[in-house]
């Protein structure tokens, strides 16, 4: 399975913070935003990730992340040069996807923690065809995509920002598709909002019969760090974690010991090399303790 992290867009919610940056190299407490989606995918176990960045940016996320090799995966890199819609990512990673692989995309903006989370992704992950995707009770479901559900729990209506929402179910920027995407999204037309939407794709598969909802409990947290509340929030939520734990969420450090993607001589080397911040201490700290 391939994985694309949608990272472009214009920011425009966060201004003046992005006028120069984009909010995916914006710090959530202790990390750049992008490395949560990044490890989120790598606890899925994909290895083979795609980053799609405005053109004017790649060289920023290219000094961020390099090729992964670090980390024990594989990064590229792809531009998007106008935001048309979340959909668009599949038709610029088309080459990177392939006639055969299936795909995870997810919002460079978003941020999934739980205990369940590595289990959660790996039933996805062995789902061989058709579509999962999933969904969190929010307060505020007018400013997401909404699915309803019938008292059978299969999907009723997907609505994108409904003005009076059926539902509380907000659906996260977390996707799991087959090869089918592609030419989903190609036979998409533009949206009133003149954007390809994700929601359009999803209402394909939800038709075809071929569509997985899977709610996320209370264990799960979803921040979508798109505005400066959130952004504050999310940070807050991270910082309350790790200062009472003791242990950091999204590291992809961390993740790729954990997930056997790199060894102990690996890590020790990427925790030198941050020795002057309590971030390499951690990852050092790792190796003795475990």
């Amino acid at each position: 399975m391939k994985g694309i992290i949608l990272a472009g867009g214009q920011g425009t919610r966060l201004a003046p913070a992005t006028a120069c940056l984009s909010k995916q190299l914006l710090p959530v407490y202790d990390k750049p935003l992008i490395y949560y989606p990044l490890t989120t995918l790598m606890l899925a176990g994909i290895r083979d990730i795609l980053v799609i960045v405005r053109p004017e940016e790649r060289h920023l996320f290219n000094a961020l992340l390099g090729d992964g090799s670090a980390w024990g995966v594989s990064i590229s890199f792809a531009e998007q040069p106008s935001p048309d819609g979340i959909a668009q990512a599949f038709l610029i990673g088309e080459d990177f996807i392939g006639d055969d692989d299936r795909v995870c995309l997810v919002l460079g903006d978003n941020i999934l923690y739980g205990s369940d989370m590595t289990a959660i992704l790996a039933d996805a992950v062995a789902q061989h065809s058709g579509a999962t995707v999933f969904v969190h009770s929010v307060s505020n479901p007018q400013q997401y995509g909404v699915i309803a559900f019938d008292e059978h729990g299969a999907p009723t209506d997907i609505t994108e920002k409904p003005a009076k929402p059926k539902s509380n179910f907000a659906i996260t920027g977390l996707y799991f598709f087959d090869n089918c995407v592609v030419d989903i999204a190609r036979r998409l037309t533009p949206s009133g909002r003149g954007e390809l939407e994700i929601v359009d794709v999803i209402r394909h598969y939800a038709g075809a019969g071929k569509l997985r909802v899977k709610p996320l409990g209370r264990g799960c947290a979803w921040l979508d760090a798109g505005t400066h509340d959130s952004l504050l929030d999310a940070s807050n939520f991270i910082h309350v974690l790790e200062r009472r734990q003791g242990l950091k969420i999204g590291s992809p450090e961390e993740t790729a010991w954990r997930m056997n993607f790199i060894g102990d001589d690996d890590l020790r080397a990427l925790a030198q090399s941050l020795a002057k911040s309590g971030y390499g201490e951690y990852l050092m700290n790792l190796l003795q303790c475990g």
